[in-house]
């Protein structure tokens, strides 16, 4: 079992130890593989204590949250302190968990508000979105300049023939079909003859379970909307009628827009 243990220690240093090798050496160093059932302040304590024996220690970092669970970082006041204590404490067993240490990626806090480099958080989130808006208007023109020139588009307007045009007052509209709306628990109906009332629709739709009310729209004969208890009621109801013929016209249903 002890052989067991000190195998699993060294394989554990030497991972710690080559990925400390990619991070360039600073004051911090990221220790993982901490024992979670441990409470935070007590291996806050405790890695205080074991660690000062390297060095001056600025502070510990530990945190609650899942996602950094089982993670520490000590900051000591300057490099040489932070590798001795790598080099010395990887793969050591602190709460029977061989912890597993290496330079933190990044510059701690207290220490960049030391050194005069610190930026605060929120201002470093925006500026990294600022920076991801500007590439992505900057591809957006170098597209536009790769394109070839098109009338209408990135040249002179094209002849009004060749504008899809829907009529009416409205002016130029794309003639690409409308999305349709997502499932939902509301049909829209059409096609229904203009004499049709909203008792024969009900007969239609009561058979289907959670029917809720059927609502018709005096100024637009030929359409109704249709209300279920929830979406997957009204999507049986739907495939269950659709094409219904009604004096022999097929009616038409959808999922109505909210």
């Amino acid at each position: 079992m002890e052989m067991m243990q000190q195998e699993e220690v060294a394989a554990a240093a030497a991972a710690a130890n080559k990925a400390g090798s990619e991070v360039t050496q600073n004051q911090t160093i990221y220790i993982n593989n901490l024992n979670e059932k441990i409470k935070l302040e007590e291996v806050k304590k405790s890695l205080k204590e074991v660690f000062s024996a390297y060095g001056k220690i600025v502070e510990v970092l530990a945190f609650k949250t899942l996602k950094h669970k089982g993670q520490a970082w000590v900051v000591f006041d300057n490099p040489e302190s932070a590798s001795n204590a790598i080099s010395k404490m990887n793969g050591y067993p602190f709460y029977n968990k061989p912890m597993r240490i290496q330079f933190a990626k990044t510059k701690s806090d207290v220490i960049a508000k030391a050194d005069g480099t610190f930026v605060p958080r929120e201002k470093r989130k925006r500026h990294e979105e600022k920076g991801g808006k500007k590439k992505k208007e900057q591809h957006h023109d170098s597209t536009r300049v790769a394109m070839p020139a098109y009338p209408g588009v990135y040249g002179s307007a094209p002849p009004l023939s060749q504008v899809p045009y829907s009529g009416g007052g409205g002016g130029v509209k794309s003639n690409l079909p409308e999305a349709p709306a997502p499932p939902n628990n509301i049909l829209f109906v059409q096609h229904l003859p203009h004499d049709t009332t909203p008792e024969i629709l009900q007969n239609l739709f009561d058979k289907y379970h959670g029917f809720k009310e059927v609502r018709m729209v005096a100024a637009k004969p030929g359409i109704a909307f249709v209300e279920f208890a929830d979406e997957m009621q009204s999507t049986v109801a739907m495939h269950g009628l659709e094409g219904f013929t009604i004096q022999q016209t097929p009616m038409r249903i959808t999922y109505a827009k909210k």
